[in-house]
């Protein structure tokens, strides 16, 4: 498991919103993830790339998810 911190894509509203899950869930409240668990980036800026981020990478878009 790897400690995810504000700024990084797990925490991230646009981390997974495609399809919002218990595990998503699970990493905003205990701020921690897998460290081989991937996923959307569905930021709008970003859809054109159809980015496939890990919880612990970070853009200039971030926006904290609610726990």
């Amino acid at each position: 498991m790897i400690r995810v911190q504000e700024g990084q894509c797990g925490l991230c509203i646009h981390f997974g919103d495609h399809h919002p899950s218990p595990e998503l869930v699970q990493i905003r409240r205990t701020r921690q993830a897998s460290e081989t668990l991937v996923d959307d980036c569905g930021h709008p800026r970003h859809a054109p790339l159809n980015l496939h981020v890990t919880p612990s990478a970070g853009c200039d878009g971030f926006e904290l998810a609610a726990a």
